[in-house]
């Protein structure tokens, strides 16, 4: 398939982004730390710069259209993230995650969605390159999505049901406290995951049900497997500083739903229309800048309405605080009776008492 990504700057592009991982885990963030709004915020800016610079390099080097290609990918893919964030934060109070705790969890999410969004599109471009049917596929499945985005209702994030959730609690020795950034531990000599760890299986598992939306819709806008896998890269690098910033005002953005619902719309019937359809429509080409137009367009005037029009209804967190934590956590109740050197622990067949450390201070 037609790309401008020259080997050598494929290889450029990912050493870029394992520099920047390892300077951010290894010099911004050694330690497990609460993240504050100015943080966060300064931290979306640095991605967003930087994705900018990227789309600058690549309208200086390749021209307009692959560089409009880029924004408008980056921008369907991060406007699609909101709801993921949504999701973040549901699983985060189920677990009664820590807001130090978060950061770590989110990173490791991260650098595990990026591999798992780098195979998805691997496998949609030999999909498309070898049967181009699937294009209709896709754009199908992109309009049964964004329809189903602008019916009425909230369908609700259920945690409990989360299948890699329910798995492990069956198969793996799970501690029943936090015992820090740590997502493996030993106890009574027998290896055992920890709490955190079934919150990164959550966070990973639920990105993988986002990418069935967000890339068949990147695929809607450009073909060119460079500016596919760049253009979800930056948008998955800066969602961790996006959490942390729009944590507490994500129910302000009631009507986004509504845009996303638009635009993947649009986009499943652009991909539908420049196929063409055999003997009925001739193939119809749709101008980038039309499409980049449309979508920007329409997210831009669902933030605004949202913002306008504010929702009615209980606020983001009086919906969290009714959310149940995990049973497989202790209560406070039973942490506070909880003596140091004892520790429950959950088998593949049933509880069973272990040696281990002492809670977590604050789980």
């Amino acid at each position: 398939m037609p790309t401008v990504g020259s080997p050598l700057l494929w290889a450029t592009f990912i050493a870029g982004v394992l520099a920047l991982i390892a300077i951010d885990l290894g010099v911004f963030n050694r330690s497990a730390h609460r993240v504050t709004v100015r943080e966060a915020a300064i931290w979306s800016a640095v991605w967003v710069l930087l994705s900018l610079a990227f789309d600058g390099f690549v309208w200086a080097r390749f021209g307009a259209q692959p560089a409009l290609e880029f924004l408008s990918a980056y921008l369907v893919e991060k406007s699609l993230s909101v709801d993921n964030l949504f999701v973040f934060l549901v699983i985060f109070r189920y677990m009664d995650v820590r807001p130090a705790l978060m950061h770590r969890v989110l990173f490791a999410g991260i650098v595990g969605a990026l591999v798992l969004r780098g195979v998805f599109i691997l496998a949609g471009i030999e999909l498309i390159a070898h049967f181009a049917w699937t294009l209709y596929v896709f754009g199908g499945f992109l309009l049964v999505t964004g329809f189903k985005l602008l019916l009425p209702g909230e369908e609700q994030f259920d945690p409990s049901e989360n299948l890699a959730y329910r798995m492990a609690r069956r198969v793996m020795r799970i501690t029943r406290t936090y015992h820090g950034t740590r997502f493996l531990v030993r106890e009574g000599g027998r290896l055992h995951a920890t709490p955190l760890f079934l919150v990164l299986l959550m966070v990973e598992t639920s990105d993988v049900v986002f990418a069935l939306d967000s890339i068949p819709a990147v695929f809607g806008i450009s073909r060119d497997p460079f500016i596919v896998f760049t253009s979800n890269v930056c948008a998955v690098m800066g969602l961790r500083a996006m959490f942390f910033l729009l944590q507490h005002v994500l129910d302000r953005f009631a009507y986004l739903k509504y845009g996303l619902g638009l635009v993947l719309a649009f986009i499943g019937g652009k991909m539908i229309l420049e196929q063409g359809v055999p003997d009925v429509l001739a193939p119809v080409h749709i101008p980038i800048v039309v499409s980049l137009a449309v979508v920007a367009g329409l997210l831009a005037l669902s933030v605004v309405v949202s913002l306008v029009f504010p929702p009615q209804g209980p606020s983001l967190e009086e919906q969290l605080a009714e959310q149940p934590e995990a049973s497989l956590l202790l209560t406070h109740e039973e942490l506070a009776a909880h003596t140091p050197g004892a520790s429950t622990s959950e088998g593949a067949a049933a509880s069973s008492a272990a040696g281990g450390r002492p809670p977590d201070a604050s789980v």
